[in-house]
C-alpha cells in the first residue's frame, strides 16, 4: 500500500507510519544532490596533494589543459580569491601550502566526469617537502588543553580530591583504553552541483543543514546570505560528515565561477572521502576508578587524548559523558589534544559519547569484576540522585529501568560470572553490558511556517534536512497532531533555503528544534485563525529558549547487552545477539525510531569488531581508504539486533516530549561487546577493534 492511498488516524505521533518519502526512494524518483536536473553540466575532479606537509614549488597543468573536453584547470594560481580565510579548511587554493596528504591543490573541469578524472591525473606537482608528524601517542610532550571541547563543554572539570580518594579506596581500577580512527562513509559521498547566475550562487548539496551551508559559504565569496540558494531535499546518509561544510563545496563553487553559465557537478570518490569529509579522531583514555568493596564509587577520573589537524582545531569531548553517568563525590576529567599533519577531524555519530563511553564502561566492568559484583548491579548501586556535574535534577532518568529490562530480555541470569565458563557448540560464550547516554540538545533559531490551503489542507515549511532518518515522516506527524488533522492533510516542505531557517541535523537535535518550531507555528495558526482558517492564512513559529534547561539536566539513557561467541582455537568472533533498551522520551514514529536505534547499534558493532582506519605514518595517509579494506558490518555480521524503549513522559524537554534517538543507539555498544568478550574468554580487550589475534594467546 503506498502513502498516497492510505488513510491515517488524526493522532499521528506514536503511530508506526511508513516513510512518506519511501515510495519515491524505492522507485528512484527522489532526487539526491548529484541527480538534480541541470542544463549542460560540466564535471569536476579534484587534484590532491601527495605529500603530508610542504609547499608547492611548481604545478604543471599543460597536459591536462590539452585533453579534449577540458574546460578549466584550477590551481592556487588562478582560483578565485576568497574574502574570508579564517576557516583554514575552507580556504581552498588560497596558497601554495600543503597541510596534509590528500588536501585539495587543484581541480579539473570537463565535459564528462571521465575526462575530468583523466585530466586530473595528468597534473604534475613539485613540492618542497617538509618533515611531517602524524603519530598520536599519550607520551607526547606537546599535548595541549584546548579552550573548549566540541559542544562548548569545559575542557577540564574537578570536584573533591580525586588522588586522595583513589589512595584510600578499597578497590581501584587504573587502565588505559583506546579507540581507532573511524571514517563516516555514508553511501552517498559528499556531492555538490554548483551554478552561478546573475551574481548569485545555487548549490545542490548533500548536507545536513542547508542554512548552515549558506551562512558559511556566502561570506567566502563576498555574497549576501540571500544570494546563496542551497537545496537538499534528500540526503543519502551523513553520520556527521555532512554536518558542516568541507572543502569540496568551496571547490565546486570556485569551479563553477570559472565556467560562467554552466553548472558544475562534483562528487567525491570513496577514496577522497577519507581525506576530505572529516573523521572520528582516535582517542587514548586513562580511566581511574576508586570504590568500596561493594562497588560504590568514591572517585572517578578520565583523562582523554585525541588529535586535531594543524590547520583547524576540533577537540572531541571524549571525557564529557563520564561527568554525568555515576555518583562519585570525587571527580576529575581532562582533555588534551595533539596538533598533527593530518586531515581535519570532525563530527561522527555521537561524537564524544561514542568513544568516551567505551573506556568508561569497560572500566566499570573491570571494577565489577574486581569487587565481585554483578555488572548490572554495580551500575544500579552508583545511580546518582541528581546530575553529578551540575547538581540539577534530571528531567527524567530511567537508566536503571533500562538495565533491568535489558537484562530480562537477553536472559542475563544465564551469565556465568566466571570468565571462560560457558562452552557451547565449540565456542566460548559470554554476555556483556554497558550503559548509554546522550544529551538532549536544545538548538534555538529554527523557524517554521504553516499555511492554510483549500479543503482543510496545510503546507508546513521549514529548512530542515532528512538524512534518511525519517524527518519527512516524523515532522509531518508532529504537524498533523499540532493542527489536529490527519497526516494526509499536511504537506511538508524541507531541504531548501527558500524555507524558514532551521538548525543543522546533528546532535540528535533535529526533531527537538524543528518539531518545536512546527508546534509553535501550528498553535499560532489556531490562536489567530481558529479551527477553520481561510485559504492563505499563515502563521510562523520559532524555537526560542527553553527555560527548563536552567532547572533540569536533560539526557536520554539506555542499556546495551551483547552475547558473544569466540572460537577458542582461531579467535574468530561472532555476536549472535544485541539487545538495546532505551529511555528517550516520547517516540514519534516507532517504525523509523527502531530503524535508527538498530542502525546505531549495528554501527557500534562495526566499531567493536571491524572498523579501523589504518594510518600510514610514513606517507601520512589512511592506507585502507576504500570499502574493500575498510571493513564495516554487513548482513553476515549481524544476526539478531533488538531495539526497544520504555514509555517515558518528560514534559520539560520540548513541546513533544522527545529526546532524540539518532545517536544513542551507537553509544555503549562497543563496550558491551568488549565486556561480553571478557566474560567469554577471560581476555580483556582495551583497544578497539576486537580482532581475533587478541584472543590467540589465551
Amino acid at each position: 500500500m503506498t502513502t498516497t492511498d492510505r488513510r491515517f488516524p488524526p493522532r499521528a505521533v506514536g503511530t508506526p507510519l511508513d516513510r512518506l518519502d519511501g515510495h519515491a526512494k524505492v522507485t528512484g524518483t527522489a532526487r539526491y544532490a548529484y541527480e538534480q536536473p541541470v542544463d549542460a553540466p560540466a564535471y569536476l575532479h579534484a587534484v590532491q596533494a601527495t605529500v603530508a606537509r610542504g609547499r608547492i614549488t611548481a604545478i604543471d597543468t599543460e597536459a591536462a589543459e590539452a585533453v579534449p573536453g577540458v574546460l578549466a584547470v584550477l590551481t592556487h594560481h588562478n582560483a578565485p580569491r576568497l574574502a574570508d580565510t579564517g576557516d583554514a579548511e575552507l580556504a581552498v587554493l588560497q596558497s601554495d601550502a600543503v597541510a596534509f596528504r590528500g588536501q585539495i591543490i587543484g581541480g579539473v573541469v570537463a565535459t564528462t566526469s571521465e575526462t575530468a578524472r583523466y585530466a586530473a591525473s595528468l597534473v604534475r606537482t613539485t613540492y618542497d617537502e617538509q618533515p611531517h608528524d602524524t603519530g598520536l601517542r599519550a607520551d607526547r610532550d606537546d599535548l595541549y588543553a584546548p579552550e573548549k571541547v566540541n559542544g562548548g563543554y569545559a575542557t577540564d572539570t574537578a570536584q573533591g580530591d580525586v588522588e586522595a580518594a583513589l589512595a584510600a579506596a578499597a578497590v581501584t581500577v587504573d587502565r588505559t583504553y583506546s579507540t581507532a580512527m573511524y571514517h563516516n562513509n555514508p553511501m552517498e559521498p559528499l556531492t555538490t552541483v554548483a551554478c552561478w547566475a546573475d551574481g548569485e550562487l545555487t548549490l545542490h548539496d548533500s548536507t545536513q543543514g542547508v542554512h548552515m551551508v549558506r551562512s558559511q559559504v556566502a561570506p567566502l565569496f563576498r555574497l549576501e546570505t540571500e544570494q546563496v540558494h542551497v537545496v537538499s531535499p534528500h540526503v543519502g546518509g551523513g553520520f556527521g560528515s555532512k554536518g558542516t561544510p568541507h572543502a569540496p563545496v568551496v571547490l565546486a563553487a570556485m569551479a563553477a565561477h570559472l565556467v560562467p553559465g554552466r553548472p558544475v557537478k562534483f562528487a567525491l570518490t570513496r577514496q577522497q572521502m577519507f581525506s576530505l569529509a572529516g573523521y572520528r579522531t582516535p582517542t587514548v583514555q586513562r580511566v581511574r576508578l576508586g570504590a568500596d568493596r561493594d562497588g560504590r564509587l568514591a572517585a572517578l577520573s578520565v583523562d582523554a587524548i585525541s588529535q586535531t589537524s594543524r590547520i583547524k582545531e576540533f577537540a572531541e569531548q571524549t571525557a564529557v559523558p563520564s561527568r554525568t553517568m555515576y555518583a562519585a563525590p570525587h571527580r576529575r576529567t581532562t582533555h588534551r589534544v595533539a596538533r598533527l599533519d593530518v586531515p581535519v577531524p570532525s563530527w561522527m555519530r555521537a561524537p564524544g559519547e561514542c568513544p568516551g563511553m567505551f573506556g568508561a564502561e569497560v572500566a566499570m566492568d573491570e571494577l565489577a569484576d574486581a569487587c565481585g559484583v554483578d555488572p548490572v548491579e554495580l551500575r544500579v548501586r552508583n545511580e546518582p540522585e541528581t546530575d553529578p556535574e551540575s547538581g540539577l535534577p534530571f528531567s527524567s532518568r530511567n537508566l536503571v529501568a533500562c538495565l533491568r529490562e535489558g537484562a530480562r530480555r537477553i536472559g542475563w541470569e544465564r551469565r556465568d560470572p566466571t570468565p571462560r565458563a560457558r562452552y557451547e557448540e565449540g565456542r566460548l560464550v559470554g554476555l556483556g553490558v554497558a550503559a548509554s547516554v546522550y544529551p538532549v540538545l536544545w538548538m534555538p533559531g529554527s523557524s517554521a511556517t504553516v499555511r492554510a490551503g483549500a479543503d482543510g489542507r496545510y503546507t508546513v515549511s521549514i529548512g530542515a534536512a532528512d538524512l534518511g532518518t525519517g524527518t519527512w515522516t516524523a515532522l509531518t506527524q508532529i504537524a498533523a497532531d499540532a493542527l489536529d488533522v490527519p497526516v494526509e492533510r499536511v504537506e511538508l516542505r524541507i531541504g531548501d533555503t527558500v524555507f524558514p531557517p532551521a538548525s543543522v541535523a546533528g546532535g540528535s537535535s533535529g526533531i527537538t528544534a524543528w518539531g518545536s518550531a512546527v508546534v509553535h507555528a501550528a498553535r499560532r495558526m489556531r490562536e489567530s485563525f481558529g479551527e477553520s482558517p481561510h485559504e492563505g492564512a499563515e502563521a510562523t513559529g520559532e524555537t526560542g529558549d527553553n527555560p527548563a534547561t536552567e532547572r533540569f539536566a536533560m539526557y536520554a539513557f539506555g542499556a546495551q547487552f551483547a552475547e558473544i561467541r569466540v572460537h577458542p582455537e582461531t579467535g574468530e568472533v561472532r555476536v549472535p545477539r544485541l539487545v538495546g533498551v532505551f529511555a528517550a522520551g516520547r517516540i514519534v514514529n516507532p517504525k523509523t525510531a527502531r530503524s535508527q536505534l538498530i542502525g546505531g547499534m549495528t554501527m557500534g558493532l562495526s566499531m567493536a569488531l571491524h572498523e579501523q582506519s589504518y594510518f600510514d605514518d610514513h606517507v601520512g595517509q589512511v592506507a585502507n581508504h576504500d570499502f574493500a579494506e575498510y571493513h564495516i558490518a554487513t548482513n553476515a555480521d549481524v544476526d539478531r539486533i533488538e531495539a526497544s524503549w520504555l514509555d517515558e513522559d518528560d514534559p520539560h524537554v520540548n513541546p513533544m516530549g522527545t529526546k532524540g534517538i539518532g545517536e544513542i543507539g551507537i553509544v555503549g555498544t562497543a563496550a558491551a561487546v568488549a565486556n561480553a568478550a571478557y566474560n567469554a574468554t577471560g581476555v580483556r580487550v582495551r583497544d578497539l577493534p576486537i580482532t581475533l589475534d587478541k584472543f590467540l594467546d589465551s
